[in-house]
């Protein structure tokens, strides 16, 4: 019997004799010495369990050792300089300790992930094996959108590789464990269960383009990039970081889903870098005011507020205004998961979104490019169609903004610097009242009569700003 099978009967077993124990001691007060003895066996056999599990998965997570380099001035206590030599400067070695897991081997290469924020900017690195072996170690690649880096070593000796397991089966309440080296404590396991799934928190060291699964296995700072295993000891995550105000575990650990790591894999070793799929589009969650005025159905989504001319939606006849609920067989949900799932497509592929437009279902199919770096793309805040964001006038937004109650219109709530909003001089706070002599009453009105008068090369908004009327010209 493997490894995988003996694991999954131990655990079987123990969880089957669970109940009966759970019942003597609540009847009985575990005073029947064979209902005692049948609650020993049964713990036993789940620790027998994270025996095997451990026996397996411990000696794929290795420590990652990196020294950080960073320059800062130095101080000068000379009395008699008064300021006529300029500031020095000098390098200052940080070195610091993170965990990683043995993902893959190819050939004399064996290749290590880990987190980006461990490894992504070392000056060197260095791998310690569990059985105190030790590489130096080279970064093949970074991807800061998911916080995920992978580090290599060579060697023509045997070292162990992790199983990688489905991500997409975990539940909550599934057993996992989780290993690496907390506070510089080698090979360290905790255990506990799946708290949560589907965690969205993209401040998580600036990684959005992956959500995160939950756990209160106790995680410390050194785990970073270590493994969070099932109990068939197959790795389902990758332990990123903790919320805890003193830095210390207090049952809130976060992991990637191993499944979101896999294409950065592949792609890390084969281009060292990875690719993300792109369609041109600026997105975002839309409130319930905007929602009900654009007739929106419930099961959630993501309303597209921008198009980039000549970008990938824009040829596949996308629109401002359009709310994507699903892409494929995957359900949008809301503007993370949306872009989680645009950024996770090839490049090349051709996706088919489900959306509403105008208050009807519509499938439109775009062909995806590769997406740029974030500041390539700020960049070009110039080519993107309308350059603003809008809202219905809510009473939050009104008392935000005072704005008087007679008063109708969309008004105005994010305009990047750089856009066609704001080379046209609109402003947060102002209320679009009507755009090429069509009355707005709110932003469904907005968006509806923006894509009828889309095919002009300018466009004339009348505008109410602080109680006084001004006309815009909005050029395409």
């Amino acid at each position: 019997m493997n490894v995988q099978s003996a694991s999954r009967k131990i655990i079987r077993n123990a969880i089957a004799g669970l109940g009966i124990v759970l019942l003597a001691f609540l009847f009985l007060g575990a005073k029947d010495p064979s209902q005692a003895q049948m609650g020993l066996q049964t713990l036993k056999q789940m620790q027998d369990a994270f025996h095997v599990v451990a026996a397996k998965v411990v000696p794929t997570v290795v420590e990652i050792h990196v020294v950080d380099i960073t320059r800062g001035p130095v101080l000068n206590f000379n009395p008699f300089d008064f300021g006529n030599n300029p500031p020095r400067t000098r390098e200052f070695r940080r070195p610091a300790l993170g965990s990683g897991v043995i993902v893959e081997r190819r050939g004399n290469t064996v290749y290590v992930l880990t987190n980006n924020h461990v490894a992504g900017s070392a000056a060197s690195i260095q791998v310690r094996l569990s059985d105190n072996r030790t590489f130096p170690a080279t970064l093949v690649g970074k991807d800061e959108n998911k916080d995920l880096a992978l580090v290599s070593f060579t060697t023509s000796d045997q070292v162990p590789i992790a199983e990688l397991g489905d991500s997409n089966s975990v539940q909550v309440g599934d057993w996992v464990l989780a290993i690496g080296n907390p506070l510089g404590f080698t090979g360290t396991l905790t255990a506990g269960i799946v708290s949560a799934v589907g965690r969205d928190y993209a401040q998580a060291n600036g990684a959005g383009f992956t959500n995160y699964i939950q756990t209160d296995a106790a995680i410390n700072q050194g785990n970073s990039g270590g493994a969070l295993v099932n109990i068939e000891g197959q790795v389902i995550g990758i332990n990123t970081w903790i919320a805890s105000n003193s830095g210390g575990s207090v049952g809130l650990g976060f992991a990637i889903p191993i499944n979101n790591a896999k294409k950065d894999i592949n792609d890390l070793i084969t281009k060292g870098k990875v690719e993300y799929g792109w369609m041109g589009v600026t997105v975002g969650d839309l409130s319930a005011t905007l929602a009900r005025d654009m007739n929106l159905p419930s099961g959630g989504g993501s309303l597209v507020s921008g198009v980039f001319t000549n970008g990938p939606a824009a040829t596949a006849g996308l629109l401002p205004g359009d709310y994507v609920t699903a892409i494929g067989s995957d359900k949008a949900g809301n503007t993370s998961r949306l872009l989680q799932l645009i950024a996770n497509l090839t490049p090349g592929d051709t996706a088919a979104l489900s959306l509403v437009r105008d208050g009807r279902p519509h499938t439109v199919r775009v062909t995806l490019a590769t997406r740029a770096d974030a500041n390539t793309l700020s960049a070009q805040a110039n080519v993107v169609w309308p350059g603003f964001g809008i809202d219905s006038l809510s009473p939050d937004i009104r008392s935000a903004l005072n704005i008087p109650n007679g008063l109708r219109g969309a008004v105005v709530l994010d305009v990047p610097r750089g856009s066609r909003g704001d080379a046209a001089g609109l402003r947060q706070g102002d209320v679009i009242i009507s755009l090429d002599n069509h009355q707005i009453s709110n932003g469904a009105d907005f968006y509806r009569y923006l894509n009828l008068v889309s095919s002009r090369s300018s466009i004339e908004l009348r505008v109410n700003r602080g109680g006084s009327p001004m006309t815009f010209t909005l050029t395409k």
